[in-house]
């Protein structure tokens, strides 16, 4: 398994069970909209930079992966108040282990975004959170 597999798994292992989305937690780009399944979470990797730190062989590279935590809501009012508690709650809980078991050196949520959706018999609200997580690799 790779390190980025390894954190993003560690990720969806953290965020599993928060108090408002529970086991409504998706390794993901495309997040299923049953009904059943909100609130819910979505987690992938958006992108994961290198920069080389050494030079002689074998190099180390210093890595930046950025992870998005998409939050789906469902409901006919109080959409704000909805997205700040889990986005806070996501916090919490990558906060609690900044190694991602190990595997990294920090992590850090670093931006949240909200937007509507008025597709469907109800209206959805998303909240997209980023996460960065810095972690070292040797190359090879």
């Amino acid at each position: 398994m790779s390190t980025r597999t390894a954190i993003r798994d560690n990720v969806v292992s953290a965020l599993t069970g928060l108090t408002t989305t529970g086991s409504n937690v998706f390794r993901s780009r495309v997040y299923p909209v049953a009904e059943t399944k909100l609130p819910g979470l979505c987690v992938y990797t958006e992108t994961d930079d290198a920069v080389y730190s050494t030079i002689p062989s074998p190099r180390t590279l210093d890595r930046l992966l950025t992870l998005k935590v998409e939050a789906y809501v469902k409901a006919t009012a109080d959409y704000d108040e909805a997205l700040d508690a889990i986005e806070e709650e996501i916090r919490t809980a990558l906060y609690a282990d900044l190694t991602r078991g190990g595997n990294a050196q920090d992590t850090r949520v670093t931006g949240f975004v909200a937007q509507l959706s008025d597709e469907g018999d109800q209206p959805i609200a998303y909240g997209e959170v980023t996460v960065e997580v810095h972690y070292t690799q040797q190359e090879g």
